[in-house]
């Protein structure tokens, strides 16, 4: 929902929460935020719209998830642009979290096929040996980098309609954030 959420503007935010969440009526949103009722229930109809637009439509196979994701890791490990350029979504957005403490990391999201592929082909800060193994985290199918034994990075994907390309990016990088992840296939 965070990642959702940092795609609206912040008054459209403030009026999703405060509806949706909160269940305050127009009326009361517009006195919060100086603004008129009609206003806000245009903002509220934007901002339904730009999260209904980030959910997910499909689930792709496993079989397809995990063969676009090896293809993506292969890529982006080996700094193989070319090969990352076919895999990745012209629209392509990539977030990380590595909370200060790790690179390559952007503080925003990274947008756009070139930019995402020159963050992460930077060669900045991963493990000298990593390794790949392929987990369920959190309910999702991810690929976790390891540095020994300790993970380093979590990565998560969107993929298009279609399985072929990646249009989403999840990366959690943060150590803070990786102590819950399991070492060994459960």
């Amino acid at each position: 929902m965070l990642v959702v959420l940092e795609s609206l503007t912040p008054l459209e935010r403030a009026v999703f929460v405060l509806g949706e969440v909160f269940g305050y009526p127009h009326a009361e949103i517009a006195e919060v935020i100086d603004r008129s009722p009609a206003a806000v229930r245009q903002l509220a109809h934007r901002a339904r719209e730009h999260v209904h637009a980030r959910r997910p439509r499909y689930d792709a196979h496993p079989r397809v998830r995990r063969e676009a994701t090896e293809r993506f890791v292969r890529a982006a490990l080996g700094g193989d642009i070319a090969a990352l350029m076919e895999v990745l979504a012209p629209d392509v957005t990539a977030w990380t979290d590595a909370g200060g403490k790790r690179k390559p990391a952007s503080l925003r999201p990274v947008h756009g096929r070139d930019k995402v592929a020159r963050l992460l082909t930077s060669g900045r800060g991963g493990p000298r040996d990593p390794v790949w193994r392929y987990r369920r985290v959190n309910g999702d199918d991810a690929a976790v980098l390891f540095d020994g034994d300790a993970p380093f990075a979590v990565l998560v994907l969107d993929l298009t309609p279609e399985g072929d390309r990646v249009r989403g990016i999840y990366v959690v990088a943060n150590p803070d954030k990786l102590a819950h992840v399991p070492k060994e296939e459960a």
